[in-house]
């Protein structure tokens, strides 16, 4: 069980998320989306959208450090154990909570509008189950290890973590990991096979080019004045 979960398992989670990409790229484009709901309900959907997004980009990023950052690289910039435990503990914590809060408030906005909860699948439930069960595990993890500077992960799940990047997963420092820990571990892994598979696939989709692309815009069609438009310099208001 041990070979299975930390040097079987990452791995097939990997090619479930690749298999999955590459599936939806090629025969569902057109479903490659977060099938927003916004024209059904905007008021609760403009609290609860930033308060998970936002929450997910912090707790991902402490997971980037977390994970592949070596002690020897912290150390380097002069940011003691205790300095870094203290900054996961809180930042990681306040992530969480607020990840946490903006996904209870988008499954209370589909249990309680009927538009919403009509377009609400199968799917969508699994995606929301799984999702806030990795995140509340890594909360409840990490706050039942905070005496003194809390379970060492940088020195067990850190490092096998990046072994799986060598494809020589080092599975015995995953022996002595505590139970909380563990169970984060596969339910993140069973998260990531899920991502191409559910709403969560726009992330690969994030619309970068939009922050370059020239401005565009729209000017209503006044029949009084058809034809080509007389040449002035400068700017011109947007309402001309």
């Amino acid at each position: 069980m041990t070979v299975f979960l930390w040097g079987v398992l990452p791995y097939l989670a990997f090619v479930l998320l690749v298999a999955g990409l590459v599936w939806r790229h090629r025969y569902d484009k057109f479903g490659w989306t977060t099938r927003s709901s916004q024209i059904y309900e905007s008021k609760l959907l403009n609290i609860a959208s930033p308060a998970f997004h936002y929450g997910i980009l912090f707790v991902l990023v402490g997971h980037v450090v977390g994970l592949f950052v070596p002690v020897s690289w912290t150390d380097g910039l002069g940011v003691t154990e205790h300095t870094y435990h203290l900054f996961s503990l809180y930042g990681g914590t306040a992530a969480g909570a607020l990840t946490v809060v903006g996904i209870l408030l988008l499954v209370h906005r589909r249990r309680t509008k009927a538009p919403v909860f009509r377009a609400t699948t199968v799917n969508d439930k699994l995606m929301y189950l799984v999702l806030l069960a990795a995140i509340v595990l890594g909360m409840v993890a990490k706050l039942s290890h905070t005496s003194g500077d809390g379970y060492d992960y940088r020195a067990s799940i850190a490092p096998w973590s990046r072994s799986l990047f060598t494809l020589r997963p080092d599975t015995g420092l995953m022996a002595g990991v505590p139970a909380l820990y563990a169970i984060h571990a596969v339910v993140g892994m069973v998260l990531i096979a899920l991502v191409p598979y559910t709403r969560l696939v726009h992330m690969f989709s994030a619309p970068v080019r939009y922050l370059f692309r020239p401005y565009i815009v729209y000017r209503t069609r006044d029949p009084r004045q058809l034809g080509p438009r007389p040449e002035r310099r400068g700017w011109e208001r947007a309402g001309s």
